[in-house]
């Protein structure tokens, strides 16, 4: 039977990934000004960037609903195929939760909870896809996908503290501190949950160049096929440099993926941000 890969929004895959592999995407909520928003349908990263300048607080995120599950999967099920379903960690939100109890009533769905956001959760989504181009049936895809997500390595170096602050993340003392001695933290996901790496120190050009060096120098457990540069509201020549850091440091990777990350993680983390996400062997 054929398979169709679906994931919710949180997997930052940029529009030509998606058609590339032909991946559906079930949208999560964005909460401004009493308005449930579409996250990347009816709402951007630069409006999110607005609200907060204009309002000093942060949106709010929302779960796809069950009825928004159950939609899409009849969908795709009347056209004759078996769904793998892509999540978010289930300790970030619902979404997961809401995808289980929709693919129970729908049947022929199969759904993974990615343990991770982003593009680490977008790592699992293409090598899904992948394997349904192989032709694997959705079960051994989702079992498959399911193991690789302890292999997923997933971080971020945040330019400002500010964001984390308003979300509750961290004390104010903490973002005092942090924006007086001009830090710059590494936030990891680690077991599905985000928790706090390294800080930096400094100007996050250098920052963000430092952060690829320790991430990824003199280490023989990378899996070399894909790795994601995944970055919110970045300077391109920022980015371009951290692109040829990481092709001095592993010039046989595969393919170097750049994705601009959507409402969720702007959400969490604000402008400046910038990720490398990879699978380990």
């Amino acid at each position: 039977m054929k398979v169709k890969i679906i994931s919710d929004s949180t997997c930052d895959l940029s529009k030509e990934l998606l058609e590339k592999y032909q991946i559906s995407i079930v949208s999560l909520y964005v909460i401004m000004n009493e308005q449930m928003k579409k996250d990347g349908i009816e709402v951007t990263p630069e409006e999110i960037y607005s609200y907060v300048k204009e309002k000093g607080k942060l949106p709010t995120t929302s779960a796809p609903n069950i009825n928004d599950y159950l939609e899409v999967f009849k969908h795709w099920r009347e056209q004759g195929y078996e769904i793998v379903q892509f999540c978010i960690s289930s300790d970030f939100s619902s979404s997961y939760h809401n995808a289980c109890i929709a693919a129970e009533e729908i049947g022929g769905v199969y759904v993974v909870d990615s343990r991770n956001l982003s593009t680490g959760n977008g790592l699992l989504v293409l090598h899904g896809a992948e394997m349904a181009e192989k032709d694997f049936s959705a079960k051994e895809i989702a079992e498959e996908c399911t193991k690789l997500t302890s292999k997923v390595e997933a971080s971020f170096v945040v330019d400002s503290i500010d964001y984390l602050y308003k979300g509750g993340r961290c004390s104010a003392l903490a973002a005092f501190g942090a924006n007086l001695l001009n830090l710059k933290p590494c936030i990891e996901v680690t077991e599905g949950k985000m928790k706090p790496g390294k800080k930096y120190r400094g100007n996050i050009s250098r920052v963000m160049l430092n952060y690829v060096a320790d991430r990824l120098r003199d280490r023989d457990d990378i899996d070399k096929h894909r790795v994601f540069i995944t970055h919110t509201k970045c300077n391109g020549e920022d980015v371009e440099n951290v692109r040829k850091n990481l092709l001095e440091l592993y010039p046989d990777f595969e393919e170097i993926l750049e994705t601009t990350a959507g409402c969720t993680i702007t959400t969490h983390c604000g402008p400046n941000t910038l990720g490398i996400l990879f699978i380990r062997k």
